[in-house]
């Protein structure tokens, strides 16, 4: 994978990766034609705070082993909601509960949820 990779071969790249470390119901969802602020979002859940920071790290690790830095991260600290920020990729990893009060797909409802179950173990997917 290049820097030039496009932003849709990213979003996919990225579920991947959390789908790989266990990460729960992992979307995407495109969002380009709402905001100028990204192409996509790729949403997923850890079951705990650590999981939360373990499946952002594998990202932030992976990626960059490809040459892939993130602009900028937050949420470390607390690990309730980590944020990747890859310009035209944006991840967001939450524990359930702080997913659930954010709603980030109600909030971007007219996003195009894109179809990444054949990227997905199928466990995995919900």
């Amino acid at each position: 994978m290049e820097n030039n990779i496009d932003s849709k071969a990213l979003a996919i790249e990225i579920a991947k990766i959390l789908d790989q470390k266990k990460a729960q119901d992992v979307r995407v969802l495109k969002v380009e034609s709402l905001t100028v602020l990204t192409d996509y979002f790729v949403i997923a859940s850890g079951t705990s705070t650590t999981q939360v920071g373990s499946l952002a790290d594998e990202v932030e690790f992976a990626l960059s082993q490809k040459g892939i830095e993130p602009i900028s991260t937050e949420g470390f600290d607390s690990k309730n909601w980590v944020l990747l920020d890859y310009s035209n990729v944006i991840v967001h990893v939450f524990v359930p509960n702080t997913r659930t009060y954010y709603d980030l797909e109600h909030l971007w409802a007219d996003g195009e949820p894109i179809d990444i179950s054949e990227y997905l173990t199928p466990d995995h997917s919900l």
